[in-house]
């Protein structure tokens, strides 16, 4: 019986998330709201990454927005970057560069660059993406700033990977997909935590209030997770949902890429904020006592022949299974259908050895990350 009452305290735990993650299956996307479009500075790090700018700068100059500069910090590449920016810069008006030859040993490579490109930036208003990323439409600047307002200085926007065939590329929409289903509905509950470098938004006066990346400049990664983890706050961060603000990626395409990613990913979150930690923890062990307590309970009531309790576990299990399945498909049709209805239970079990996964990962092996 006490592993039945668990797995009820674990149901309800989920159905609690469930009420926050509703924040977002509900959304409406509100109409324009910033009174006036502010100057914006797009700015993008690239350390060699020259087939992505060929194919980038043209897409971010063809933007649709009155006032904007396009600032590409090329961090030490050595794949013909450089000479090729400079004849971008003759050809494009709206463009300027940043030549980084040598980061300061005490900072991560990547964070110099953006502190190199933010301070450089004309404009007020920051907009942040990766060179390996394409706006879905010429209107994604707009719609980002148009969540803006007076106690406003970040948005949250969304950036979703290519559609490609293959079971990786389906775990990997799933595991985007459930990243921006956590980081989007807590901060529409009030309690913004992180936020995707690949798009992203902010007031320069916001990042040097707070100094950059001051506090964890050696750590690799958090460029964007761990700033909006310091700064951000219920009152000062909003959300941009709109399709035409998203910004696509490339996708890993090996598992063995994917995990260096991933595993980098996860080494930041032990830098975020105590009572962070232990929401995601909370989220994370719910679910995983959910599914093992079920599967316990179930085969336990199974061979005692106890109808009663094998129904009554079912049903606990059920209801938590249809409340997962029915509010992750509205969020998944708000974030762009990047899954098919019928995977969602699939992943939702999947994510069991997943978080499993990572846990022991993260827990066992604390070799060394490197960027790429």
């Amino acid at each position: 019986m006490i592993a039945f009452i668990l797995l009820g305290i674990a149901v309800g735990i989920q159905l609690l998330y469930l009420l926050i993650f509703s924040k977002t299956a509900f959304y409406m996307i509100p109409n324009a709201i910033s009174e006036s479009l502010p100057g914006v500075s797009v700015v993008v790090c690239a350390w060699n990454e020259l087939e992505n700018l060929r194919e980038l700068i043209p897409i971010l100059h063809a933007q649709q927005y009155e006032t904007f500069e396009i600032i590409i910090v090329n961090d030490k590449s050595a794949d013909g970057t450089f000479p090729f920016l400079k004849l971008e810069c003759e050809a494009y008006e709206r463009l300027r560069v940043i030549h980084i030859d040598h980061t300061p040993a005490h900072i991560a490579s990547k964070k110099y660059a953006l502190t190199r490109g933010i301070q450089a930036a004309t404009h007020e208003i920051i907009l942040l993406t990766d060179a390996d990323c394409r706006p879905a439409s010429p209107r994604w600047i707009q719609h980002m700033v148009s969540q803006l307002r007076a106690d406003k200085e970040i948005v949250l926007g969304f950036s979703p990977y290519q559609q490609e065939p293959g079971f990786l590329n389906t775990f990997i929409q799933f595991e985007t997909f459930y990243t921006a289903l956590q980081y989007v509905s807590f901060a529409l509950a009030g309690h913004p935590y992180m936020g995707v470098g690949r798009n992203l938004l902010y007031r320069k006066s916001l990042f040097l209030k707070h100094k950059g990346f001051n506090g964890f400049l050696n750590v690799l990664g958090g460029d964007d997770d761990l700033f909006i983890n310091k700064a951000a706050t219920a009152s000062n961060t909003a959300v941009c949902l709109h399709p035409d603000s998203f910004t696509h990626s490339i996708p890993k395409q090996s598992w063995a890429a994917w995990f260096h990613q991933k595993r980098r990913h996860v080494s930041v979150g032990g830098h975020y904020k105590r009572r962070d930690q232990l929401l995601l923890g909370l989220l994370a062990f719910s679910h995983l006592a959910c599914w093992v307590l079920f599967l316990g309970n179930f085969v336990y009531f199974l061979w005692e022949r106890n109808t009663e309790m094998l129904a009554w576990t079912g049903g606990i299990f059920a209801l938590r299974t249809l409340g997962v399945w029915y509010l992750w498909g509205r969020v998944n049709q708000r974030l762009g259908n990047r899954l098919s209805s019928g995977m969602i239970p699939v992943m939702d079990g999947l994510l069991t050895w997943y978080l499993l996964g990572m846990g022991f990962v993260s827990t066992f092996f604390k070799k060394k990350i490197t960027w790429k």
